[in-house]
């Protein structure tokens, strides 16, 4: 496969029945995620805080018992917040005076992509917190191609002659997961001994504008014969932004001495079988949907594309043999929970009909994450054809 990682994440247990395909349900795919008031009210600065997990983490903080400021450009929901947390007005990449003289016990820098934003607020942070939380991605590793791989996986190198400080948003998304490799170094070497690392996997639920996760729950909510891709058995990997963002508050409430270090953060507890999962979007919805299992061979012939049109999986084997199959033992122990998998499903779909009719098209349209109705169409008939 040549496509990057970085291009596939930019672009009811329901039974086997359902699907007639001997799949086994698993008994639980949720754990109930703790709610009540924290032992020590802390003082926290979100960096962003308003995008797509960022307003979880600051709902539960406050549910928490926390004290929360933001320090963003005020442009994403504006105000979004006003009359709960204390509001910083800047930019990671010009202006991070608005922190200067503050003391925070704890920092989640969110945004974070370019190491000169670590620089940037690491001016007035270093030395004036105790326990910065850098929240990174499993893109950091170059090598997708071994299952259950951990934390000491090699993380991607600085290409050689890029400036590791470059605020040229092309190179963003060029060199993602260098950039932030190399903004996780910048986290260790300004908070010694006091910094945690996440690194997500694929985050879904509402506010999810990729659309890779809603794509399925929206398509087998409509129904009809429904091109599903591989085998019922390709798994896949993803993360509630919920469950990330109160995990990643509580690990702000273990501090640094007991949830310090480096976790990859991505869900459930083992990797979920995509007949799995399209089974639980039919139960959730109950639809009248049909699957129908195009080997991979031949989507790729059709020229469609793994993650993009078809998305949150890719084929198994290969260089992506280890993509959706991330060791994440360290973040389990450390209390990695995971909600009800239809509750996301469901959460996703009631967001999604809040949304404004262009965005809603846009999906339909397959101009985001997923294939159009009008393609699915002509690749089942070949396939059809072809059997």
């Amino acid at each position: 496969m040549s496509t990057t990682r970085r291009e596939f994440l930019l672009r009811s247990a329901a039974t086997a029945g359902a699907l007639g395909l001997g799949i086994v349900p698993r008994i639980a795919l949720g754990e109930g995620n703790e709610s009540s008031s924290a032992e020590k009210s802390l003082n926290i600065l979100i960096l962003g805080g308003t995008g797509f997990t960022g307003p979880e983490q600051v709902d539960y903080a406050l549910s928490r018992g926390h004290r929360v400021t933001l320090f963003n450009r005020n442009k994403t929901r504006p105000d979004m917040f006003k009359g709960k947390v204390e509001q910083l007005i800047g930019d990671l990449s010009t202006d991070t005076t608005a922190l200067q003289g503050r003391k925070f016990d704890v920092v989640i820098d969110n945004p974070t992509t370019a190491p000169a934003w670590v620089r940037n607020v690491a001016q007035y942070m270093k030395g004036n917190t105790s326990h910065y939380i850098f929240i990174s991605t499993i893109s950091v590793y170059p090598d997708n191609a071994t299952p259950n791989a951990d934390e000491t996986a090699a993380t991607t190198p600085m290409p050689d002659g890029l400036d590791p400080y470059t605020l040229e948003r092309q190179n963003f998304g060029r060199y993602y997961g260098a950039l932030k490799s190399r903004s996780e170094k910048e986290v260790q070497d300004d908070y010694p001994g006091i910094f945690t690392i996440i690194r997500p996997g694929l985050i879904v639920g509402k506010l999810d504008r990729t659309d890779r996760f809603t794509y399925w729950p929206v398509r087998v909510a409509r129904g009809g014969e429904v091109l599903a891709p591989g085998t019922p058995n390709d798994v896949t990997q993803f993360i509630d932004a919920r469950d990330l963002a109160e995990w990643t508050v509580r690990m702000a409430e273990k501090g640094p001495r007991d949830g310090g270090g480096i976790y990859n953060a991505t869900g459930p507890r083992t990797p979920l079988p995509m007949g799995e999962f399209l089974s639980h979007c039919k139960s959730v919805t109950g639809s009248d949907a049909r699957f129908t299992w195009v080997p991979w061979a031949f989507l790729q012939e059709q020229k469609v594309r793994p993650w993009r049109d078809m998305p949150i999986v890719v084929p198994p084997d290969g260089d992506a043999a280890g993509f959706s199959r991330r060791n994440i033992d360290r973040a389990l122990a450390k209390g990695l929970t995971f909600r009800p998998l239809d509750d996301t499903i469901r959460a996703t779909l009631e967001w999604n009909r809040t949304r404004p009719a262009e965005d809603r098209a846009k999906l339909d349209s397959g101009a985001v994450g997923g294939i159009s109705a009008s393609r699915e169409a002509e690749v089942l008939a070949a396939w059809h054809a072809k059997t």
